[in-house]
């Protein structure tokens, strides 16, 4: 798609080239959604591609993701051997996505995430590992936000005007947790309907929901609950919060989820060493 409105493309060599932000400017890393249809209101893209962030960082404390970070980068990424959650759940997360290998080797984690579709996997890969988001803010100052309050709607996020997305940091506590993946879509090839992640380890059991609802909602457990529980647990998410678009109504995602939900927790029922649910009583 050609941007025929835009009168400058802007690419800053560090932080303090960073324009000041103005009516009719956008962000730009990989730029796959906002070639794809036309931006009249756009008038210049600052390319944050062109600050050279490393797409990564291992260490001790956990992971650190670039905004700019490519989809294909990630799945490629060399795991510590105990980062068991992220091993389980990065490869799927990044195919969620369903595009070609081009579109996969130039969209980007922190793209995906201020998007904001609920759609999105790695609103569903951060939220599920305990992310949180670096945010610049265009006063030189920076503040942190957990990515569950990060995207707050379908195409709505917590940023204000000219703050940036740096990274995203997963914690190595939530990288080494058991995990457990369901999706699903109405087609093969289709854009998820309900993507849900299970976590559980020693600080307690959590199930991320996203794809399913306009926002990403997540629950925390002191150990993998019984199927009554977690059956209530869902029946009282509002249905206003229920996604209604052309892949999937809301009464099929709130049905699917509750499915692949209860998949999920015998999944980690039957991993945990334990044996027991959140009352006590062998799982």
């Amino acid at each position: 798609m050609d941007l025929n409105a835009i009168e400058a493309v802007l690419a800053p060599a560090a932080r303090a080239d960073l324009p000041a932000w103005r009516a009719g400017d956008a962000w730009l890393a990989g730029g796959t959604w906002l070639f794809s249809e036309p931006q009249p209101h756009l008038a210049r893209l600052v390319d944050l591609a062109a600050l050279g962030w490393p797409p990564y960082a291992v260490g001790p404390d956990g992971l650190e993701i670039a905004a700019t970070c490519t989809l294909a980068a990630l799945e490629r990424l060399d795991l510590p051997p105990g980062w068991t959650a992220a091993a389980a759940l990065i490869g799927p997360c990044c195919r969620a996505l369903l595009g070609s290998f081009k579109v996969r080797n130039t969209a980007t984690v922190g793209g995906n995430l201020c998007l904001a579709l609920p759609a999105g996997p790695m609103i569903a890969l951060t939220a599920a590992l305990d992310g949180t988001g670096l945010i610049w803010t265009p006063d030189g100052g920076e503040r942190r936000l957990p990515v569950l309050d990060l995207v707050r709607g379908p195409g709505e996020t917590a940023l204000e005007p000219g703050e940036v997305l740096r990274r995203i940091d997963l914690p190595a506590a939530a990288l080494g947790r058991r995990a457990a993946f369901r999706r699903i879509a109405l087609s093969p090839d289709g854009r998820s309907g309900a993507l849900l992640i299970g976590t559980s380890g020693a600080t307690g059991w959590a199930l991320t929901v996203t794809a399913a609802t306009r926002r990403p909602l997540q629950w925390r457990l002191p150990a993998v609950p019984e199927a009554e529980t977690l059956a209530e647990i869902l029946a009282a998410v509002p249905d206003a919060l229920w996604y209604d678009d052309v892949h999937g109504a809301p009464d099929w995602r709130r049905h699917v989820t509750g499915i692949l939900a209860e998949e999920i927790r015998r999944d980690l029922a039957e991993q945990d060493p334990s044996g027991r649910d959140a009352s006590g009583a062998a799982a």
